[in-house]
């Protein structure tokens, strides 16, 4: 598996893998309604503020995710892919590339996400309810990760 720099040819992709990946999420959650095409999404909550890099394994993109300097904001897997290490390698990649503590929230009812984060060091810091980021009309409760650097 290869993880680079997203290109904008990798767009299509990209956003196949969240469209899919994110109505899954949602489902987990009880928000299917809640659901924004990555194309809004993207604006919304500022995608290209981070830093976006892209998994790749045998030529097709199996998956991406989007950090900053202590956040691991976006990360989805191809369907597909799931439970084939796309994710991990992912959280693993992001968690080598930045030096302090991190972060990453993820949706009540997310089990499969929230085992993953763990299983990589992640533990919980808070559990909080608000205002869905980039459509506010819908309440969601997530909990809140970090990864301490000892």
């Amino acid at each position: 598996m290869q993880i680079r720099a997203y290109q904008p040819s990798d767009w299509p992709a990209v956003e196949g893998i969240h469209d899919a990946a994110r109505k899954d999420e949602l489902r987990l959650a009880g928000l299917d309604d809640a659901f924004v095409p990555l194309a809004q999404a993207a604006s919304n909550e500022g995608l290209f503020d981070y830093r976006v890099v892209v998994a790749q394994e045998d030529g097709q993109t199996a998956g991406f995710a989007a950090f900053s300097e202590d956040e691991l904001a976006w990360l989805y897997v191809a369907p597909d892919k799931r439970r084939k290490g796309v994710g991990s390698a992912l959280i693993d990649y992001a968690l080598s590339q930045i030096n302090g503590d991190v972060t990453v929230e993820v949706l009540r009812g997310n089990e499969p996400a929230l085992a993953a984060y763990r299983k990589a060091g992640f533990v919980l810091q808070e559990t909080v309810s608000g205002q869905m980021p980039g459509n506010e009309a819908f309440r969601v409760t997530v909990h809140r990760l970090v990864f301490r650097r000892a």
